[in-house]
């Protein structure tokens, strides 16, 4: 597959050795080029035709009166363009979806009258199973969805292709849509991004710095939660009890957390301490390590450790073990958040 850049200039996916990564990667190098590039407002040919993922991705395109330097795309422009190929697969999609919504719905009447319990919680196995069940139960809600999504290290682009075919269908059918993310999302590019593209008043996110589990209710009838750390296996859950009681505990955590818009989160108190860095202080004083605190709040061990130290500085501290004892004597773990 060739993409042209201009001026008869073309170059071929994968054809360098010595630049060994798949084409929707942008490598260490790659990415410096491109910021320079987005600075400066140019950069060198030369100095770009080794690094074939600027090119592979359409980042950077001949300039129109020098063809030995090269204009960057905005990133605007470059998103749009990664994005139109998996709107078209969300249309394909959507149409199955309602092919296969009609097709069951002469039977929900009749299983809907009641519930037995052999079939309150179905354990569901795979991916497959999981995601056709999902598909099911958005299609046919009709009111709201609730969602609880802790931070994930699963590829941006694949979060982001499901939750756009499973949300625009909802949302434009009216549907009411309320999604938890942690704290951490508000330094994502990927769901700050998806974020932008629901801005309707029916759509809202909040954060919040500590989420257990992912957990997906429609219409206050079908939950999902998973069972396994890797996802593979996840609970239909129907039984009403069940259920009212995940919507309740869905609320309990949304009237604490903070509008995605707000800053509140990482502004700092009269005494120089984030809401970020009081959890972290809270979790240190409990005695957990770097590794799980990065893990229950969303983010990585460097970013973590940056905060521990800034909170360091704050209450001037000289160590660990005196960082302990700062935070237990400052009197900032009774401070209402």
């Amino acid at each position: 597959m060739f993409r042209t850049l201009g001026g008869g200039y073309s170059v071929t996916k994968g054809t360098n050795p010595e630049h060994p990564h798949s084409p929707s990667e942008l490598c260490a190098e790659g990415r410096r080029l491109y910021a320079d590039a987005l600075r400066a407002g140019r950069v060198l040919r030369g100095d770009v035709e080794p690094v074939s993922c600027l090119l592979d991705l359409a980042l950077l395109h001949l300039d129109p009166d020098d063809d030995e330097w090269m204009r960057p795309v905005p990133p605007s422009v470059a998103l749009a363009q990664r994005l139109n190929p998996i709107e078209r697969k969300i249309t394909a999609q959507r149409r199955q979806s309602v092919a296969l919504a009609e097709l069951f719905e002469p039977f929900m009447d009749i299983s809907a009258q009641e519930t037995s319990p052999a079939h309150s919680i179905t354990v569901l196995e795979g991916l497959d199973r999981i995601n056709a069940a999902l598909d099911l139960a958005t299609a046919q809600c009709h009111t709201e969805v609730l969602t609880v999504q802790p931070s994930s290290h699963r590829r941006p682009e694949n979060r982001l292709l499901e939750g756009l075919e499973r949300d625009r269908p909802l949302i434009e059918r009216g549907v009411r849509i309320r999604t938890l993310y942690q704290h951490t999302a508000r330094h994502s590019p990927d769901r700050l991004a998806y974020a932008d593209q629901f801005t309707d008043g029916k759509v809202e996110y909040r954060t919040i710095d500590e989420l257990v589990e992912r957990l997906i209710i429609c219409d206050e009838s079908v939950a999902f939660i998973p069972v396994r750390e890797d996802r593979q296996v996840a609970l239909e859950l129907r039984h009403p009890g069940l259920v009212q009681y995940l919507v309740r505990v869905f609320e309990f955590i949304w009237n604490r957390a903070v509008p995605l818009s707000a800053g509140a989160p990482y502004e700092a108190d009269s005494g120089g301490i984030t809401e970020i860095q009081h959890s972290i202080a809270k979790l240190l004083v409990e005695g957990h390590v770097d590794e799980a605190i990065a893990r229950r709040l969303g983010m990585n061990v460097r970013t973590c450790r940056a905060h521990i130290a800034k909170l360091a500085q704050a209450l001037g501290s000289g160590s660990r073990a005196q960082l302990g004892y700062l935070i237990a004597q400052s009197g900032i773990l009774k401070q209402d958040h």
